[in-house]
């Protein structure tokens, strides 16, 4: 297989990346076509991935204009993916041009074009990090030169947690995201489920299957579970619900039926 001109030396172009498999759902270029072929395989039985794919970024964009709104100009959003139109950094700096924001993601693609887009904005970085060890982004040289964690941040985790195995415990994970924010902060979060798909869980899960045989898990947590990831802040209304129905801007009867597959929240640190 032939090495693209943008692809960073190092990285396995043999082997599908969630986040370049992400990417082609969105209509993206920055993929291989071993990627392609995982996607469709997976949308052999969920055709409607694309839509699932293209909810997380909205409601991603309306919970970025939500935190601006509420004095919140700093964020941190962990499993940021390749870049596309429409960045956390964007959409901020609609509302507030003084918008700070670092994205953290573990995929080599993802971070060299996240610094190509970058190059030379001052408000905004990227950090090669692992949700699954927080600690090391929150003690990264970019976290603490961009961002003030005295002051409230967004926790941006949006289409992460879900890859994430019960046996690295991502829960600690989140919570030690949150003991390091300051009162006042934010996380906003989606998570699939199987709750809420239009096809029988039995067929999602020869979708999620593919995952697994790429070796990239897809988690599948019920709502009672997902809610457990916000303990310690107080929801948002209107809570943790399918991703439409969260301060929507259009009507959600609109939506593709797939759309309405797994949840969405907000929560603010007390």
């Amino acid at each position: 297989m032939e090495r693209p001109a943008w692809a960073p030396q190092g990285i396995d172009i043999t082997m599908p990346s969630v986040s370049r498999i992400y990417d082609y759902y969105l209509g993206g270029s920055h993929n291989f076509e071993v990627d392609r072929e995982a996607a469709r395989r997976a949308m052999e039985f969920m055709p409607g991935l694309p839509k699932i794919m293209q909810a997380n970024r909205a409601f991603m964009r309306r919970a970025v204009r939500f935190a601006v709104d509420e004095g919140i100009t700093q964020f941190l959003d962990i499993g940021s993916g390749i870049p596309t139109f429409g960045n956390v950094h964007e959409v901020a700096r609609q509302a507030d041009p003084e918008s700070r924001v670092v994205y953290v993601d573990h995929d080599a693609v993802a971070v060299a074009h996240s610094r190509a887009v970058l190059d030379g904005d001052e408000k905004a970085t990227v950090v090669a990090g692992d949700l699954r060890k927080p600690l090391d982004i929150l003690g990264s040289s970019e976290v603490n030169g961009l961002l003030d964690l005295d002051r409230p941040v967004a926790l941006l985790l949006v289409a992460v947690l879900h890859f994430v195995e019960d046996a690295y415990d991502p829960y600690t994970a989140v919570a030690e995201l949150r003991d390091a924010l300051a009162p006042g902060s934010m996380i906003a979060l989606t998570h699939a489920s199987y709750e809420g798909m239009p096809i029988p869980a039995e067929q999602a899960g020869q979708a999620v299957g593919v995952y697994k045989d790429i070796r990239n898990p897809l988690i599948m947590r019920s709502r009672e579970e997902i809610a457990r990831f916000f303990e310690g802040y107080d929801m948002v209304e209107p809570g943790l619900v399918p991703m439409p129905h969260w301060r929507p801007d259009t009507a959600p009867e609109e939506e593709d039926p797939y759309t309405f597959s797994g949840f969405a929240g907000v929560g603010r640190r007390a």
